[in-house]
């Protein structure tokens, strides 16, 4: 089903101890175990190194899968979140690659990309990301394409959009991170107590996966422990993934933390940017329809959608509220959130909704009309 090629040398963990180095295998570990997730798509895909040159490295390389790369349609591209990488989207690969083709790319400094030293200043760290997602584009040859990033990289997708508004036919944010101004009393106004502000601040120099890798061979326990229910999600596909999935965001977080020391250096406070998403959107073409999926149980503020859409009169914003989705919400509802994803590129090219109805095995009318309607409404909180 997979096609592999281009192996690439990545840097080792130069900061940990010689008797705990186990960096040379960890790449050989995280091939592994992603092929052991992918292997679950019913889709075949082919998965390769796209050079992208001297964007922050010397010759940087994004790690990309693709499926369904024959069709003609306008392409969907999945940025993933913090700490990530492109098996997470094990769930929703098949449905996404049913009606268009799909890339889904190891953000730079994540997973099977290049990890080079990014800057420490927020806003050029975050060029350095746009610049490489840039970069892959003019590679892949893509004139246009949907864009959908989840969480961190759904900020990245927004920047990108405000810098090359002529690539991005639909901005598809799942839960993005980055978005909102950090409130001034943020102890007072989540009740914070004293401990563990006290803890966040003793940290708070640190990237914000420090603890997997100070826990050397037992950093995959660490994840089985704090993120029990992170791998109950992926239990309808994923046969025993009690031990693949807490080995796959290990194995991608085992490695040099250069994208996440990225994140940190844009991060305000682990839940908001030093430059938020919110200050710039009046700077985003009114030509670019947007649509925003948040979980109704996750910690990122749904507000913000609607403040958005309020604001941009002139544009397409559709948000929705998906309930009992938390922050994850393409692994916790991956049916609605496929859906979702579907007719936001249907309202950009609504000539495709014939013939994915037709792939799904229901052409009636009435189901046709219903595609339209759901894909022009403005706003809508979906029912579990």
């Amino acid at each position: 089903m997979a096609r592999e090629c281009d192996i690439i040398n990545e840097p080792s963990n130069g900061w940990l101890p010689n008797w705990v180095s186990w960096s040379s295998s960890s790449i050989v570990m995280l091939r592994a175990v992603e092929k052991k997730l992918l292997s679950h798509l019913k889709t075949a895909y082919r998965g390769w190194f796209v050079d992208i040159g001297p964007v922050v490295g010397k010759a940087d390389k994004i790690w990309t899968i693709s499926l369904n790369e024959e069709s003609p349609k306008t392409p969907l591209v999945l940025l993933h979140g913090l700490g990530a990488g492109v098996a997470m989207w094990v769930m929703n690969l098949d449905s996404l690659a049913s009606a268009r083709p799909v890339y889904a790319i190891d953000l730079l400094g994540f997973g099977r990309s290049s990890r080079p030293a990014f800057s420490s200043d927020a806003m050029e760290a975050e060029m350095q990301l746009v610049n490489s997602v840039e970069e892959w584009r003019k590679e892949m040859n893509i004139d246009k394409f949907y864009l959908l990033g989840h969480s961190m990289g759904g900020f990245i997708a927004a920047s990108y959009s405000l810098q090359h508004p002529e690539r991005v036919k639909h901005l598809i944010l799942a839960d993005p991170w980055g978005f909102p101004e950090r409130p001034t009393n943020v102890a007072e106004r989540y009740q914070l107590p004293l401990w563990v502000r006290m803890v966040v601040t003793a940290v708070q120099p640190l990237n914000p996966l420090w603890a997997l890798r100070a826990a050397g061979p037992f950093g995959q326990w660490v994840v089985e422990k704090a993120r029990p229910d992170l791998v109950k999600k992926f239990a309808p596909v994923v046969p025993l993934a009690d031990e693949i999935i807490p080995q796959y965001i290990y194995q991608c977080n085992a490695q040099t933390p250069s994208g996440e020391s990225a994140f940190h250096a844009m991060m305000h406070g682990f839940g908001w940017a030093k430059n938020p998403i919110t200050r710039r959107m009046d700077e985003l073409s009114v030509d670019i329809p947007i649509t925003m999926l948040y979980g109704s149980r996750s910690w990122v503020d749904n507000i913000t959608g609607d403040m958005i859409k309020s604001q941009r009169t002139k544009s397409y914003v559709n948000v929705q509220v998906i309930n009992g989705a938390g922050h994850h919400i393409y692994l916790d509802k991956p049916d609605v959130f496929n859906r979702y994803v579907q007719e936001a590129c249907l309202y950009s090219d609504p000539r495709d909704i014939q013939e994915i109805l037709k792939s799904e095995g229901n052409e009636s009318d009435q189901e046709c009309d219903r595609v339209k309607k759901t894909s022009l409404a403005s706003k809508e909180t979906l029912e579990s």
